[in-house]
């Protein structure tokens, strides 16, 4: 009998440890993706100069390249810098904007892309999108998957542990996310990827379920493999819908209302999800939600960073405008803005003050 399978995009190296960069050249070396240190590093000028100071020395064949910001004419600009150089690939050393503009200057100039996260903020790692600010507000343009993602725990301890608690936000919304996805295929006939949805399901289950917290090894890897996973999962489906529902809708409404008081990604997502799972009617969830992110130290409440009642409701009612032709419980109850603030009353008196 024939044996059916299909070829998953993922990196050739997924490296999460203690000290993964002490030996940056060699892992890329072994793995035949640079043999010769010829690498182009795009850093921040801040955590990325510092890192450069310490990895330099045993690079001596890379060139750095700083970059200003995380809008596409950075990216662009970043990719016209690099072309003139022959390099064996593009090493993103930073957050999420630096890692984005890496993998849309890598994908410009098509060399592969080696992603090295300095904190755990959001799954982009490594999802094969690169999300940039433009000129009519921000944009997700497709790339391709990085060839190696290495995490080095050490470095990521060293980062304010707001990040983590981003990170956190982001791959709990997973599980509202899925939910989502499976409610589009219920009632509108989506197509729906099953390993897709599991992978992304399992990566927010690991971390809801988890223990530990920001301080401690064991959760960091969890966290850590949780956000990769996030990233294969979205390639396998070919789009981030195992990623993103209504509790990103939420996320994005905030940031396009409200761009200059904004939370952090993670922070909006949580609640996001916590409200959307609510909507949903398992209150269960959504109170395990709630439990494990006030636990983590995330909002859960919109005054919990800065948002009263009325704003909410104007974030939430918006949300669906955010992602057109995107099906989430928010599109399927279609709730006036009475109605919203009726809901999110009864949640917050549900989870309490």
């Amino acid at each position: 009998m024939p044996v059916l399978t299909r070829l998953i995009p993922s990196p050739v190296v997924v490296d999460i440890s203690r000290g993964a960069l002490d030996d940056l050249a060699g892992l890329l070396a072994d793995q035949r993706i640079s043999s010769n240190g010829r690498l182009a590093f795009a850093i921040s000028g801040g955590s990325g100069a510092a890192l450069r100071e310490r990895f330099a020395p045993a690079l001596p064949s890379a060139d750095w390249y700083e970059v200003g910001g995380g809008t596409i004419d950075d990216a662009i600009k970043l990719a016209d810098a690099m072309k003139s150089g022959r390099y064996d690939a593009v090493v993103g050393l930073g957050g999420g904007k630096i890692i984005d503009c890496a993998k849309f200057a890598a994908a410009r100039i098509g060399l592969p892309l080696v992603a090295v996260a300095t904190n755990l903020s959001h799954d982009g790692l490594c999802s094969p999108v690169a999300t940039l600010d433009n000129d009519a507000g921000r944009g997700s343009y497709g790339v391709p998957n990085p060839i190696a993602v290495v995490i080095d725990l050490d470095v990521i301890r060293e980062a304010p542990a707001r990040f983590v608690r981003s990170g956190i936000g982001d791959a709990i919304s997973n599980i509202s996310a899925v939910r989502d996805w499976e409610l589009g295929h219920t009632v509108r006939g989506e197509d729906i990827d099953g390993l897709a949805a599991a992978m992304a399901r399992q990566a927010g289950e690991a971390v809801l379920r988890h223990p530990g917290g920001v301080g401690d090894d064991a959760f960091l890897q969890v966290l850590a493999e949780g956000l990769v996973m996030t990233g294969i999962s979205m390639s396998v489906a070919g789009d981030s819908r195992p990623a993103s529902g209504a509790c990103h809708e939420i996320n994005h409404a905030f940031d396009l209302l409200f761009p200059k008081r904004a939370a952090s990604h993670g922070e909006q997502c949580g609640l996001g999800a916590a409200f959307a799972t609510f909507l949903r009617g398992d209150r269960e969830m959504s109170t395990l939600m709630v439990q494990v992110l006030r636990r983590h130290g995330l909002p859960v409440l919109p005054g919990e960073i800065g948002f009263d009642e009325d704003e909410f409701v104007k974030v939430v009612e918006y949300a669906p405008e955010t992602r057109p032709g995107r099906y989430t419980i928010l599109e399927h109850l279609d709730l006036s803005a009475d109605q919203i603030r009726d809901a999110y009353r009864d949640y917050a008196q549900t989870i309490g003050s």
